[in-house]
Parts: C-alpha cells; structure tokens; sequence
C-alpha cells in the first residue's frame, strides 16, 4: 500500500515543470539555450551570435533566469549566463538534450 506522502514523492511537480516549458516555449530562448550548451556567454556575445539587440536578448535571458534554467557568473564588468547545472549534468549522459525531470527536451540540429 503507497501513501499519499509517497507517492507524490515519484511524481514531478507539474507546475515546476510547466515553468521550464513556458519559458522554452519561445524560438529566441530555444536558441539562447542552445547556444549556452557550448559554454557561458555574455549578453553581447548572445546578441552577436543571434544578430539580435542586446536588450531584447536580455530580457529573453532574464526569462529564463527567472525559471531557474539559466544561472549568471559575474567578471570583472561582465556577466556570463550559463545552463544551471543540474540540468547540464542530466543531459551531458543524453547528449544533446535537457532533463527536467518531469521531461526531457532533445536539442539537436
């Protein structure tokens, strides 16, 4: 018999979950993770490389900071953003994807 207690332990947090998603739900962002699996990158560098202003880019990053996916190192004057690492551990085993736990998301080309 498995109590309430025990069974909700095995059960993802859904709302945690729909966060991750709602915040990947955006090209640009998808992009941004992306491009932060290769290593950390400041705003200017994600702007360079998305050709996009660096203002929108931050808002994208700030975003996903807010759902918890990105995390920032700061530099001297700068500000790198990375993926959080508890879920760059879980995909470094699966490649070129993201393990949520509630979900995985696969990255490739």
């Amino acid at each position: 018999m498995t109590t309430e207690n025990e069974h909700s332990a095995d059960v993802p947090d859904v709302s945690e979950c729909a966060t991750y998603l709602k915040a990947l739900g955006d090209p640009i962002r998808l992009q941004i993770v992306k491009a932060l699996q290769a290593g950390p990158l400041s705003v200017s560098d994600l702007a360079l490389l998305l050709e996009m202003e660096m203002a929108n880019v931050s808002h994208h990053l700030r975003v996903l900071f807010h759902a918890d996916l990105v995390s920032t190192q700061r530099e001297g004057r700068h500000i790198y953003y990375q993926l959080n690492c508890d879920f760059q551990k879980k995909s470094r085993a699966a490649g070129s994807s993201l393990d949520f736990g509630c979900c995985r998301i696969d990255l490739r080309n």
